[in-house]
This record gives C-alpha cells, structure tokens and sequence, in this order.
C-alpha cells in the first residue's frame, strides 16, 4: 500500500492563527518581550499546589522540529513552506512577516531563553515556574508566539503530574496509619488511561506524569516518552512495571458455565506463580468471590504467587463493592463488601498497627471511574472496619486524567515586561493585565520576577530589578538553541519527593 508523503509542517505555522499577526502590533521600537507561565488557580476543590512537569519534553520537540523543519530545510524552501501556509489559511500575503521569518533562518537558532524551577516542584497558583525572553532584539516577537505550544504540550503532563501527586498523598496518609509496608504506595495507584486519551501523545506525556508518584502503570508508551526526553532513571531504579491480567474476552471465550475453570486454568497451567489479575464481574462478582474462591482455596493457597481480583462495575460507586453497602441485606456478601468477604475466605494477618491485612496469595483491584473522592472514601472506609490501605490497588484512568482542561489550574503565559532599544540604551517597561470585569484571578504579576523560596514554599517577586531578576530560584534551562541544565526522570521524581517533604505534604 503506497503510503502519502510527509507533509512538512512550518514550525512557525504550530499557533493559534492570531500569532501570526502580532509582530505588526507591538508599539514601534520594541525590542524585547518577557513572559512567565503561571498555573493562576485551582477548579478542583482541595487541590490547592501544583505539579510542574514536561518542559523539557516540550523544549526538545520545540529545538527538533525548528531544527528540522526550518534551519535544515533551504532558505527558500523554509519561507515558501510558511507562505504557502499562510496565503491559503488568510488569503493573502504577508512580505512583512515573511521577511522576519527570513532573518530567523540566517540567524540559524532560536533566540529565547528560558528560565525555570526544577521540574517536579511543587509550587502554590499564583507562582510562576518558569519565564521566557527573546535575546536578539530583532525577534521580540518570537517570545510569545511559542505560547501557544508550550501551552498546549505543558498544561497535561503538569497536570496529570498534579493529580497523581494527590492520590499518592492519600496513599501514604492511610498506609502511615494502617500498614508496616512502606514500598507498597508505589504500585497502588496504577495508571489505567491509556485507552480514553485524546490519542498517543497524550497518554505517553499524561502517563509519565503518572509515573513520577507510582510505579505502576498500563500505559506501555509512557517508558519511551521518559527515556527519550529524560534518559529514563538511575540504574537499579524501577521505571514501570505492571502484571499479566485477563479482560473480559478471556473470561467469555471460557463461557459462563465454564468461569471456574477459565480461573483454574489460569492459576495452574497459563500462571502457576506470580501474580495475575482476573476480571470477576463478566457474569456474577459475587458468585466468583462466595462460591468459586472458595472452591479453589487450595489452589490459590498453594500457589507460590497472588490471584488479584478485579471487580469492574457497581451498581453505585466503587466504595460499595470494596467496603460494602450498608442498604444490602444483612449478611449478603454485598453489604460485607469484596476486601471482607476475601479474609472471610483466606484469612490473614493483623499487623503491628492493628489493622489486618490479607494474606499474600489474594488481593484485589478496582480500576473502573475511581475519583479522588471515592479513593479517600474507599481508604477511610477500610480503616473503618480494621483493614490496612494496602489490601487494595487503585486503577486510575482516563476518567481522572482526561477529565480535565488547561483551566483545571488555570495555567497561562502572559508577558510581565517589554523592552525598548538594546545593549546602553535598553529600557526595560514594567506591563501587567487586570481585567476589571474578571474574577477568576487573571490579573496578572508586573515587571520583572523573581522566584525565592520562603519556609518551605516558592514565593513570588514582581516589579524587581534586573540583578533580583537574574537570581532566585528560576534558572536558565535553554539557551539560543542549547539546553543549559537537564534532569533525568529521577532527578524531577528526587525533586517532587523533596518539594512534598518540604511542605509536609
């Protein structure tokens, strides 16, 4: 089958079309144009800090695709792509912009330079994590015309970095408070989202977000995203793992009549060791967990390894089918709920703390629609009844890591400062927005900015001096072309740990 032939996209074409115009409207003589990123304010309700992540990523396809698609390509090729681009998007031309794209590619690099926090800080709405600024007085307009792709390749991966932070913060609250096992909190939010993301891309980004919490996950692709734009973590440090685990084909080609025996086959010929996770509500959940676990006790106890089972639908939330429903009838298995019902079973232990915890050949995951909400729910109503946290596993899917937009933390790049003349002469003028009809936190900060930290927390400067400016704790990531600071996948995983020690979180 004869494939299409790449089409080469301008890189100066990736921007929402207004972009394109905005190097006519600056006030005649600017030279310079500073901008920050700043996530403004929380939609969610109790997620008050956020997870800053993925710049690195974004700044090496943004040096890719220029390198590629614009400095390499011929001069003449390079500008008759964007005019091209142009004259058929707005129905005409613009030598104007077409000449300035020109002196970009005999400059041969891209004139910005970036400042930032480590990625895995955690910082309050209202902190800046990073500015950008144009270093050759030609291409002023340069700074904010990649707004919109930096956006665009940052708000997910920061955000889904946010959100796994606090499920793991739950995590080990409750694992603090009920269970001995320290390691456990790693492998139990495990990421499930793969398949409801707006595509690949997304997932991979998203699920290495994920990853600097957890250590599991379902999302195979996150582990080349991490290793090619972070080199993937030290050796010896596990970057991802997950487990053989049957869907619910499996369990139908076995019939319903023959579910037993699609277990005991599973348990003894396709995984005699090792842990394995079986889907349980294809037919009936509570007649696997009341007559068929029962039945197979022995196997399951023999085996040098776990059965994991896998509820996947409730009849209201997930809470109920983990914990119970206290509306069931008194003595259903539905109103013990799963985790109770499995050490009416196969027993267990009762741990140091006083909770009890299954014994090591059963447990159970719950994957299907589980929220911030229901995790807590689900963990609090465990320690309620005297179980450990750690007897369950989380799915987190794309009902968490999808549900959400760039507003979700208000994050936006807005320019604080702008510049006239250059080198002796350059003035720097301080700029800022406040909208009088806005109340959602748009103003924006004005001038200069540095970033300190205070007890713990980054604060923010405004309106400082150049010298301020250039210290505190932003720091040069990329500049005119090179990255001047990297971080492995381990380094931003140290750096959240770090951050959240900090702050006590």
């Amino acid at each position: 089958m004869d494939q299409p032939p790449r089409l080469r996209l301008s890189p100066l074409a990736i921007a929402d079309a207004y972009k394109e115009s905005h190097s006519d409207q600056y006030p005649e003589g600017t030279t310079w144009v500073y901008s920050n990123l700043t996530p403004r304010r929380s939609r969610w309700p109790g997620m008050n800090t956020f997870v800053f992540f993925g710049l690195q990523a974004f700044l090496y396809d943004l040096n890719e695709t220029f390198t590629r698609d614009f400095f390499e390509v011929p001069e003449e090729e390079a500008i008759g792509d964007f005019a091209t681009f142009y004259r058929e998007y707005f129905g005409s031309d613009n030598p104007r912009l077409c000449e300035r794209i020109r002196r970009l590619h005999a400059l041969g690099y891209l004139p910005l330079k970036l400042k930032a926090l480590k990625e895995g800080a955690i910082v309050d709405h209202g902190v800046p994590v990073l500015t950008i600024e144009n270093t050759h007085p030609d291409f002023f307009w340069l700074t904010n015309f990649v707004e919109t792709w930096m956006s665009a390749d940052l708000w997910h991966p920061s955000t889904s970095a946010t959100t796994a932070h606090y499920y793991r913060m739950n995590f080990d609250k409750y694992a603090a408070e009920t269970s001995e096992q320290e390691w456990f909190a790693d492998f139990q939010g495990h990421d499930f989202s793969m398949r409801g993301m707006p595509g690949v891309a997304a997932a991979m980004a998203s699920g290495a977000g994920h990853l600097l919490s957890f250590k599991g996950s379902d999302t195979c692709p996150a582990i080349h995203w991490i290793r090619r734009n972070y080199g993937g973590v030290d050796e010896g440090e596990l970057l991802a793992t997950s487990v053989p685990a049957t869907e619910h084909s499996v369990m139908c080609a076995g019939s319903e009549e023959g579910e037993e025996e699609t277990f005991l086959r599973l348990l003894t010929k396709v995984y005699p060791g090792g842990i394995v996770s079986v889907v349980s509500d294809t037919w009936d959940f509570w007649k696997v967990v009341t007559e068929i676990l029962p039945k197979l006790k022995p196997v399951i106890m023999a085996r040098d390894g776990k059965l994991v089972i896998r509820p996947d639908s409730s009849p209201k939330t997930p809470v109920e089918i983990l914990i119970g429903d206290p509306d069931a009838p008194v003595g259903s298995p539905e109103r013990i709920g799963l985790i109770e019902c499995l050490w009416n079973t196969f027993g267990g232990t009762e741990n140091a703390k006083g909770y009890r915890e299954l014994d090591p050949h059963i447990g159970a995951i719950y994957g299907d629609s589980i929220t911030l909400a229901y995790q807590a729910a689900i963990l609090a109503g465990l320690q309620a009844k005297g179980f450990s946290s750690t007897n369950v596993v989380l799915g987190v899917g794309s009902y968490t890591y999808q549900y959400v937009t760039r507003d979700t933390h208000g994050i936006a790049i807005k320019a604080t400062a702008v510049g006239r003349g250059w080198g002796e002469d350059f003035e720097i003028i301080p700029i800022f927005k406040d909208p009088k009809t806005d109340n959602s936190g748009k103003k924006s900060a004005r001038g200069l900015l540095q970033v300190v930290q205070s007890g713990g927390r980054y604060v923010l400067r405004d309106g400082v001096t150049r010298e301020e400016c250039d210290g505190g704790c932003l720091e040069p990531v990329y500049v005119d072309g090179k990255f001047v600071r990297r971080q492995t996948f381990s380094e931003v995983r140290r750096c959240l740990a770090e951050h959240a020690r900090a702050r006590g979180s």
